[in-house]
């Protein structure tokens, strides 16, 4: 089944995008990536595209079957960009592997897709994840690689002059794979074309009015789609700078070099920045600073300006919902943070909150060419150019994830407003029955109690049980004080107080009996945690059953784990 419709619309391919500003803007920066020790390296698009020919060279010289899958595992730089044109000049696919993946699902993903090459680059624990590349995988590192014996890409380069022509590839092959963060079992595989790429760049890039004169910096994962499509593809569209990230230590200092004017962040970054904000400022000195008319608009540029945010347009978050306080919170300042909606199989390209149009608990409207509705049990349907052509080896998958008119079944539950907006009231395999038979959707609830500046996130459970409760991880300022006298008296009465507002505003069914305040910290490595920093329910969930019944008599507000 060829789930998207074939193209309408004239576009240019990635590559035909990059030619373009490769000759319109020759000597000007594409890239500024840090090399550490204080050394910032910066790349013209003559430069991009004479390392991208010389590696595409490389990577033909190896004689591979036109449409071989190429892999890149590697954070955020230059070479991951110069590698996947390398990889689409050479007449190939690219594959992205998240930077944190263990050993077992890199072999999974790389045999999979039967990848025959690696980019190996940036990474902090190369070690785990190295046995899980079969021995037979090509390997190629990067300037900023661990240590490893495999052939350089400065090596490389000095060996073999550029193509000599300029290869566009058809909008309607493909162009990349990308497997999802699954929370089980094996990932999905997403194949999209260059259509649906360019689709989104070019939608995105009209509705944002985004110029040229861009600048932004890039540390999301690029082998996610949502970085890789605003981020990568954004600054092919429109030719704009790209900054890279050196590490989580120097983040601050990367943000003031680029002096982002567009800046895509996810809520935990968001809730940091505010964090570290109130924790110079308390908030009701910040709160009557910022209604003195004189003194507001000094404050408001001041902590921007200390955010390294002060040239932004717009503000960008994604993956997961903000909650309506950090939203206001950021809106006092000045900064309107524009939520998006989209999956991988549509590579995120989908809804957007537009400015001046807000909604609180809605993630947008639909982009430019996305249509949107509701099934009758409550999904949300989404139709979009961007859509995937399927998953990698599974039509029976791909099948099942489209209805008999092209529409994606997200797998998500909404509604949508008078005026096209959208609001996502949870996951349709994420409801779950109490031993009353009543169903609750554990995202909503989810959503409300993360506002508790404490929290950083919360997991609603509660199958067969008479009522639902939460697990709650602390941010991790106020973990590091989780044993503190204080603090724990403090957090008690003011998280009490939002579980009552909460259970005041649900369904008697979904009230909550309890919330745990665990120990853990839920990340991607110890795997509570997808690479995309989803919860893993089930993971969560069989973590703490054993204390289940305990906790339950109990009969606590607040209990620590």
């Amino acid at each position: 089944m060829n789930a998207q419709a074939q193209p309408k619309v004239a576009l240019k391919t990635p590559l035909q995008m990059f030619y373009h500003w490769e000759e319109a803007k020759a000597n000007a920066i594409y890239f500024t990536q840090p090399c550490g020790n204080g050394y910032v390296e910066e790349y013209t698009w003559k430069r991009v595209g004479d390392e991208a020919r010389r590696m595409a060279a490389y990577l033909r010289s190896l004689n591979l079957p036109e449409g071989s899958r190429i892999g890149i595992v590697s954070k955020n730089c230059a070479h991951w960009i110069m590698s996947d044109l390398a990889i689409w000049m050479a007449g190939h696919i690219s594959v992205p592997l998240y930077p944190t993946l263990n050993a077992e699902t890199v072999r999974q993903i790389m045999e999979h897709s039967e990848s025959q090459v690696l980019f190996v680059g940036k990474l902090d624990d190369w070690d785990s994840m190295k046995d899980g590349v079969p021995e037979d995988v090509h390997c190629i590192s990067y300037p900023l690689s661990p240590p490893n014996d495999f052939p350089t890409w400065e090596t490389i380069i000095k060996q073999h002059e550029p193509i000599s022509d300029k290869p566009t590839r058809k909008l309607d092959e493909l162009a990349t794979i990308v497997y999802t963060s699954g929370s089980t079992g094996m990932p999905k595989g997403v194949m999209l074309t260059f259509y649906a790429m360019s689709y989104a760049a070019q939608g995105v890039v009209k509705e944002l009015n985004v110029t040229s004169d861009e600048r932004m910096l890039s540390y999301l994962p690029l082998s996610h789609v949502f970085e890789r499509f605003v981020v990568e593809m954004g600054s092919l569209a429109a030719g704009f700078h790209l900054f890279f990230a050196e590490s989580l230590d120097t983040f601050v200092q990367d943000l003031q070099r680029a002096r982002p004017t567009l800046f895509l962040s996810v809520p935990r970054i968001w809730t940091k920045f505010q964090a570290g904000v109130l924790d110079k400022m308390p908030a009701e000195k910040l709160d009557k600073l910022l209604r003195i008319p004189l003194v507001s608009s000094l404050i408001r540029k001041k902590i921007l300006k200390k955010l390294g945010l002060q040239h932004v347009k717009f503000a960008g978050s994604g993956s997961a919902p903000l909650s309506q306080d950090i939203l206001s919170w950021y809106r006092k300042l000045g900064l309107e943070l524009l939520e998006g909606y989209g999956m991988s199989e549509n590579f995120a390209y989908s809804h957007m909150t537009k400015p001046g149009r807000t909604r609180v608990g809605y993630v947008g409207e639909p982009l430019p060419g996305v249509e949107c509705r509701i099934a009758e049990d409550g999904e949300v349907l989404v139709k979009s150019p961007a859509s995937m052509t399927g998953y990698y080896k599974d039509p029976e998958k791909t099948a099942e994830s489209f209805t008999e008119d092209g529409f994606l079944k997200t797998g998500d539950l909404g509604e949508i407003d008078e005026l096209g907006r959208l609001k996502l009231t949870g996951r349709k395999k994420e409801l779950f029955k109490t031993s009353k038979g009543k169903y609750v959707a554990p995202a909503p609830i989810e959503n409300q109690l993360v506002s508790h500046p404490a929290v950083e996130m919360v997991c609603v459970a509660g199958a067969d049980f008479p009522q639902p409760h939460c697990l709650v991880m602390l941010a991790e300022d106020a973990h590091a004080r989780r044993d503190d006298p204080a603090f724990r008296e403090e957090f008690e009465r003011t998280f009490q107080t939002v579980l009552n507002q909460v259970n005041q505003q649900v369904d008697p069914h979904e009230r909550l009996a309890f919330a745990v305040v665990v120990k853990d910290q839920w990340l991607i490595e110890n795997q509570f945690l997808t690479p995309t920093m989803k919860m893993k329910r089930n993971i969560i969930e069989s973590n703490y059953e054993p204390y289940m019944e305990g906790w339950y008599q109990q009969r606590k507000a607040v209990i620590w784990e």
